[in-house]
């Protein structure tokens, strides 16, 4: 019964804290963040594309010479879209570590003044580690998945299951690393780590299915910045 209590009061609160951000993502500062990370991160996409593009039309005009051109931009379009569908998350995640603090203060202003007046801002080299460490993980975890996924393929839906599991673990330490450390450093964010693991995987799975909305998906890594400082805040209280 305990358990079942605690279990419905952390949905809720992560119910209250989504609607609670997305009540915030028409502010000037949150909007500035939205906007900034949107352009990196599509423009990381493009430069690969345009990479990808001029490799293969180098390569498949030595082969074919004519038509080279619009074969290469296919081939280009194609693997932008799967780099996309693919790598959107741990790219989008990688770099909003760059500007996330801009949001969490946003909404440390609006709904935790007190909290806002201790806070240690993060600066742009501890954000881009922060988003630099986010990224491997997501791709040294799931490379090390894959013999998982690969042998759950057999199952039909299991490694999208795993998939969704794993990197709802991964989205939920990151996210709250990027609010826990503007108010704690060693002993104290590791001991705070250790006590939040069911709220931060909540919190991934919530932001994983932000993630997988079409649309929804460009402002997920704003909603779930949002929604980690209000969670972090909430528990902390």
């Amino acid at each position: 019964m305990l358990t079942h209590r605690r279990g419905h009061g952390i949905a809720s609160a992560m119910f209250g804290a989504l609607l609670l951000s997305i009540g915030q993502l028409g502010d000037p500062p949150v909007l500035r963040v939205f906007v900034r990370s949107m352009a990196v991160t599509l423009a990381i996409f493009a430069i690969a594309g345009l990479g990808v593009w001029w490799g293969m039309q180098a390569l498949l005009a030595n082969w074919i010479g004519w038509g080279a051109s619009g074969l290469a931009a296919a081939f280009a379009i194609f693997v932008t879209a799967l780099a996309l569908w693919l790598l959107f998350r741990a790219v989008a995640m990688a770099v909003l570590g760059l500007f996330a603090d801009g949001v969490v203060a946003a909404v440390e202003a609006r709904h935790y003044p007190a909290a806002l007046a201790t806070a240690h801002p993060l600066s742009f080299a501890a954000g881009l580690a922060l988003g630099a460490r986010a990224a491997a993980r997501v791709v040294a975890v799931n490379i090390a998945m894959l013999p998982v996924y690969i042998v759950l393929l057999a199952t039909g839906i299991g490694t999208a299951a795993a998939f969704f599991l794993v990197n709802a673990w991964l989205l939920g330490r990151d996210l709250g690393d990027m609010v826990a450390s503007r108010h704690l450093r060693g002993d104290a964010l590791a001991a705070w780590r250790r006590r939040t693991r069911g709220e931060r995987f909540l919190l991934g799975l919530g932001g994983t299915m932000l993630f997988v909305v079409p649309i929804v998906a460009l402002a997920a890594p704003i909603l779930g910045a949002a929604m980690a400082t209000h969670l972090y805040h909430r528990k902390s209280a």
